[in-house]
């Protein structure tokens, strides 16, 4: 009988250690933003985060106005945008940094958050998009990033919570409740 609750106890260690080793949260990575410096993820703490995957010559560019919209109307609310320019579909991201800098700033007056550009998929994927797609780091979902402007909106725990292809626009009812509510 004592065998029995030592190999039980001992089991329950170990699941419990593993799943808080694979338990992650978007606040363990850093990254570097558009003009080399670093940014925390863990600096969000608290707030809902919309990660979206960017390009200056896609059809779904333009969302970068909505995206715009809806980080003014929301920012002193708990919530950011977070944007990472991806080469990834159609080669529609080709600029440097500097490059995608000036041309999201001249464009559509893009004032949220800008990362430096990175791959969203493939075997170079950066590992915040490792998170985001991979249900064994996430706990929600396995996910694959399908095309420019995919969204990934992050809960005030760090936390994936849902995922919505390009064709749905930032300022979509379920976004916007999502970050009212």
């Amino acid at each position: 009988m004592k065998q029995r609750a030592i190999l039980f106890a001992l089991f329950l260690f170990i699941t419990i250690t593993m799943e808080a080793q694979t338990k992650q949260t978007i606040y363990q990575f850093k990254v570097k933003d558009l003009n080399g410096k670093t940014f925390d993820f863990a600096s969000l703490k608290g707030k809902k985060i919309l990660i979206v995957n960017t390009a200056s010559k896609c059809g779904y560019t333009p969302q970068y106005d909505q995206l715009e919209t809806i980080y003014n109307l929301y920012k002193n609310k708990n919530f950011v945008v977070v944007g990472f320019p991806a080469n990834n579909f159609g080669s529609q991201e080709p600029g440097t940094n500097a490059e995608i800098a000036t041309f999201c700033k001249l464009n559509y007056g893009v004032t949220f958050p800008m990362m430096s550009k990175i791959s969203v998929k493939g075997n170079d994927m950066n590992e915040v998009y490792q998170f985001l797609t991979q249900k064994a780091k996430n706990g929600l979902k396995d996910s694959n990033v399908e095309w420019n402007f995919q969204k990934y909106l992050i809960n005030e725990k760090g936390e994936l919570e849902q995922v919505y292809l390009s064709g749905v626009e930032p300022t979509n009812a379920k976004i916007v409740n999502w970050i009212k509510g």
